[in-house]
C-alpha cells in the first residue's frame, strides 16, 4: 500500500470519511421523509401502493451494498467506489429535483438512489475500519463517532426538507416546494463531494490494493454499464407490485437455503456459531418489520391524527410538520447510545454484561411497550389526534428497542460467523434485512385508509388496530427470544470464539453497512 509523503493523522483521515457520510445521510434521510407522502400527494398513489413501492426500493437499497463492497475491493478500489457512489446518489437525488410529476420518473430517480447507495455505504465503513486497522482500542471508538454522522445528518435533513417544502410551497407554489426539497438532498451531497476533493490527501494512503493502481478503463466502464442496467431493472421493479413481491421472496428463500447450506457444510466446531447466527438474523429480520413503519404507517399517522403542536402544562412551545416526526427516531438514538454503551461498559466491567440474545429480548419488549403507547394513546386523544407527546415517548421506546436488537446485528454476525465466510454473510444478512424493510410495508397496509375516510376519527380506529397488532407481535417476538434463550446460551458455549466473553460494542444505527 502507498503511503503519503507527509504523515497524516488517522483523526484528519477519519474526519474526511465523517463529513461525507454526514452529507450522505443529510440527502438520504432528506428524500426519506418526505417519499412516502410525495408518492400520495403528488403522484396520486393510494396509501398501500406508496408503502409498497418504498418497501421494494428500502429492500434493494439493503441489498445493492452486497455488491458494493465486492466492487470497491476487486475491482475499482475502495476509495474510488464510494466516490464515484456519492456522484451516483447527487444525480439521483438531482432527479427528484425536476419538476415532474410523472411516476416513472421517480422510479428511474430512486433506481439511480439505490445503485448509488449501493456503492457508497460499504466502502466508506470499509475506510474507516482500514484507518484503525490493528488499533481494536481506538475502532469501537472510531465507529461510535462515525454513527454519530448519521444521526447529525439525518436530523438535520429530516427536520430541514419538509420544512422547505412548505416554506418554498407557500410562496412558489406546491410543485416547486417538494422538488426543491429533493433539490437540496443533491445539493447537500455535492457538498460532501467538494468537501472530500479538498480534503482527499488525508486518504491517499488508505483503499484496497486496486485504489493503488491506476484506473482501468475497460473495467470502469463495465462497471457503469452494469450499473446503469441495475438502475432500469430497480425500476421495473418498483413500478410492478408482482414482480417486486416475487423477488423478495424468492431471496428470502435463497438466504434461508444459504444458511442451511452453510451450516451443513461446515465444520462441526463452526456449527453452533452459524446456526446462533441464524436464529438472531431470522430475530432481526422481524425487528425491522418494525423499523419500516417509520416513513409508513407512523409517518401517514402523524398526518392524520397528531396533533402537531408541542406544549406544557398549556403553554405552546412550538409545532412540527407531519414528516418531522420521524426525526425523533434520530433524536433518541442520540440520546440513549451513550447510556447503552456506558451500562454495556459498566456491566462488561464486573462480568455482568448480558448476551446478544439476552438484549435481542429486552429490545422487543421495547418495541411492544413502544407500539401499545402508540396504540393506547387514543384512549386519550382530542377529536381523532393524539398529543405529540405520545409519539415522542414511543418513539424512545421503539429506539431502545432498535439499539438493542437491529444495532447488535452487525456484533453479532462478527462474533458468531467465522471469518473466512463472514463478507459474505455480512450481505446475506443485509439482504434479509431488504427482504423485512418490504415485508413491512406489507405489514403497514392493514391500515389503509379509503379515500372516503376524511374523519379523523374513524382513521385513529384504523392505525390504533395496525399498533396494537404491531404490539402483540412484539409481545409474541419477546416471549420467543426469552423461551430460546437456553438453546442460544448453549449455542454460545458451544461456540469457541469471543461471543461469550467480547468488549462491548457501540450501538449503531439500523440500516448501516458495515461490511468487514
Amino acid at each position: 500500500m502507498a503511503t503519503s509523503i507527509r504523515p497524516v493523522s488517522q483523526t484528519r483521515s477519519f474526519t474526511t470519511i465523517f463529513l461525507i457520510e454526514m452529507w450522505e445521510r443529510f440527502g438520504f434521510y432528506g428524500m426519506q421523509v418526505l417519499m412516502v407522502t410525495f408518492m400520495m400527494k403528488k403522484l396520486g398513489f393510494i396509501d398501500t401502493k406508496a408503502n409498497l413501492v418504498w418497501g421494494a426500493a428500502a429492500a434493494l437499497i439493503y441489498a445493492t451494498p452486497a455488491i458494493g463492497g465486492w466492487v470497491g475491493d476487486k475491482l475499482l478500489g475502495t476509495r474510488r467506489t464510494m466516490v464515484m457512489g456519492a456522484v451516483i446518489l447527487a444525480l439521483g437525488y438531482a432527479m427528484l429535483w425536476i419538476p415532474s410529476n410523472n411516476a416513472y420518473v421517480t422510479y428511474l430517480s430512486l433506481g439511480v438512489i439505490v445503485v448509488g447507495n449501493g456503492f457508497f455505504k460499504p466502502n466508506s465503513g470499509n475506510l474507516v475500519r482500514k484507518i484503525y486497522e490493528g488499533d481494536e482500542t481506538r475502532i469501537d471508538s472510531a465507529f461510535t463517532i462515525y454513527y454519530m454522522a448519521v444521526n447529525i445528518g439525518s436530523m438535520i435533513s429530516m427536520t430541514a426538507t419538509p420544512w422547505i417544502r412548505n416554506y418554498i410551497g407557500a410562496r412558489y407554489g406546491d410543485d416547486l416546494g417538494w422538488h426543491t426539497a429533493f433539490g437540496v438532498c443533491s445539493i447537500g451531497m455535492v457538498l460532501g463531494l467538494i468537501n472530500f476533493t479538498l480534503m482527499r490527501r488525508t486518504l491517499a494512503h488508505i483503499g484496497s490494493p486496486s485504489d493503488d493502481r491506476p484506473v482501468d478503463v475497460k473495467r470502469l466502464i463495465a462497471v457503469l454499464a452494469v450499473a446503469l442496467v441495475m438502475v432500469f431493472i430497480a425500476a421495473f421493479i418498483l413500478q410492478s407490485e408482482t414482480v417486486a413481491k416475487w423477488c423478495v421472496y424468492a431471496a428470502g428463500i435463497v438466504i434461508l437455503g444459504i444458511f442451511v447450506h452453510l451450516i451443513r457444510s461446515s465444520h462441526t466446531s463452526e456449527r453452533a456459531g452459524l446456526t446462533a447466527a441464524l436464529v438472531l438474523t431470522i430475530q432481526t429480520i422481524f425487528f425491522f418489520i418494525f423499523y419500516a413503519q417509520m416513513a409508513t404507517s407512523l409517518n401517514l399517522f402523524a398526518q392524520r391524527n397528531v396533533d402537531l403542536s408541542f406544549s406544557v402544562f398549556g403553554f405552546h412551545l412550538f409545532t412540527w410538520i407531519p414528516e418531522q416526526y420521524q426525526n425523533l427516531n434520530s433524536i433518541w438514538i442520540v440520546l440513549l447510545s451513550p447510556v447503552l454503551v456506558f451500562i454495556y461498559n459498566s456491566l462488561g466491567a464486573i462480568g455482568k454484561d448480558p448476551s446478544v440474545a439476552t438484549k435481542f429480548a429486552w429490545g422487543f419488549a421495547a418495541v411492544a411497550l413502544g407500539f401499545f403507547m402508540y396504540g393506547f394513546g387514543a384512549n386519550w386523544a382530542v377529536h381523532g389526534q393524539v398529543s405529540s407527546w405520545v409519539m415522542v415517548w414511543g418513539y424512545g421506546l421503539y429506539s431502545l428497542g432498535e439499539l438493542l436488537v437491529s444495532g447488535l446485528g452487525l456484533a453479532m454476525i462478527a462474533r458468531y460467523v467465522p471469518a473466512r465466510m463472514g463478507g459474505f454473510m455480512m450481505g446475506a444478512y443485509y439482504v434479509a434485512v431488504g427482504i423485512s424493510q418490504y415485508l413491512g410495508s406489507v405489514m403497514a397496509n392493514i391500515a389503509h385508509i379509503p379515500d372516503n375516510i376524511t374523519d379523523p376519527l374513524q382513521s385513529l380506529t384504523i392505525y390504533t388496530h395496525l399498533f396494537n397488532i404491531l404490539g402483540f407481535v412484539g409481545v409474541g417476538c419477546t416471549a420467543v427470544a426469552v423461551a430460546i434463550l437456553p438453546l442460544m446460551n448453549k449455542l454460545s458455549a458451544t461456540h469457541s470464539d469471543p461471543a461469550t466473553n467480547h468488549e462491548p460494542l457501540p450501538a449503531v444505527r439500523s440500516e448501516e453497512f458495515n461490511t468487514p
